[in-house]
């Protein structure tokens, strides 16, 4: 088994190429779309590195996998599986994020049966791809639908558990818990040989130091900045949920999840050629009551319109 990461500055995500030297059969762990939020762009750059690697190594993509719908990057499963005839899969509690973010987004007749992946995962499920058997571990927590991967000596663990220096994931999404969690590290993460090298899903660089994309079971338990082997589940809940208090949101949540619970699928087109993402606002109370045009500015509603006030945009 090789792996090859790539890292995503914008979105400090890393991707992996996990592939079978001798079958050269691989998966991909992860893939970003690029999105410039201020002008609602999506872009390549990204995935078509992951691509050249692919096709300069000869290898035949069976599998996208994903940790889970994340909430700041765009995921670019769908363009892979377009460019390489690959499958999508994702944990089977999606259809939990799915509802809940249905709701959220107002998407009439949004399916939420998870039926936009190709194969739901669900814990104790085998993938074999080539000569690597690929075990699916349910770590919820980040997310209810979360998954971690184990292949071979590796496990990779998306955005339940960072490297020693960062922690762990954030719990205070939508139907996330920092119990859970927990228990996804301490009890089923922390059961694996201390050996078991473990590939991040995402790496910030605290204190500007160079990326890091691996450390080990067992560096983890003794290391780990929020979570280590002998922390309590109380200490840590009662951590996890103060910090999260003082958490921003993703800058890509809004774009990012309304894509990732449809598989990476941009929204349809609307009838005039173009597509559109749902941006809900949280108003002060002043603008929740219905707004009322007074006559006046009614009656003057057509000359506003048709010439623009003397100071305006030039």
């Amino acid at each position: 088994m090789q792996i090859k990461p790539f890292f995503d500055p914008a979105t400090s995500t890393l991707t992996y190429v996990v592939f079978d030297e001798g079958t050269r059969d691989a998966v991909i762990i992860d893939p970003v779309l690029d999105y410039d939020p201020a002008a609602s762009k999506t872009a390549t750059k990204s995935i078509d590195e992951v691509d050249a690697f692919v096709r300069a190594s000869g290898l035949t993509v069976r599998w996208v996998l994903e940790t889970h719908a994340h909430a700041d990057h765009l995921s670019a499963s769908q363009i892979l599986k377009r460019r390489f005839g690959a499958k999508v899969a994702i944990g089977a509690r999606i259809t939990e994020v799915q509802k809940v973010f249905k709701g959220v987004f107002d998407l009439e007749g949004f399916p939420t049966d998870g039926s936009q992946f190709d194969r739901l995962l669900t814990d104790g499920d085998v993938l074999q791809v080539g000569s690597m058997t690929v075990k699916i571990l349910a770590t919820p927590g980040h997310t209810p639908a979360c998954l971690s991967f184990s292949i071979g000596d590796a496990v990779f663990t998306g955005d339940a558990l960072f490297v020693d220096d960062y922690g762990t994931g954030r719990t205070d999404f939508p139907a996330g818990s920092a119990d859970e969690l927990y228990r996804s590290v301490h009890d089923v993460l922390y059961a694996l040989p201390d050996e078991t090298r473990v590939f991040v899903g995402h790496d910030y660089q605290p204190g500007g130091r160079e990326l890091r994309w691996q450390t080990t079971i067992g560096s983890a338990k003794r290391n780990n900045i929020q979570l280590k082997a002998e922390t309590t589940r109380e200490e840590y809940v009662k951590f996890r949920t103060t910090r999260d208090a003082t958490l921003s949101a993703p800058k890509l949540l809004l774009p990012s999840v309304q894509v990732n619970i449809a598989a990476g699928r941009l929204p349809k087109k609307h009838a005039n050629g173009r597509r559109y993402l749902s941006l809900p606002i949280a108003a002060v109370p002043e603008l929740e009551e219905d707004e009322r045009i007074s006559p006046r500015a009614e009656a003057r509603g057509s000359d506003a319109l048709a010439k623009p006030a003397a100071g305006g945009l030039a």
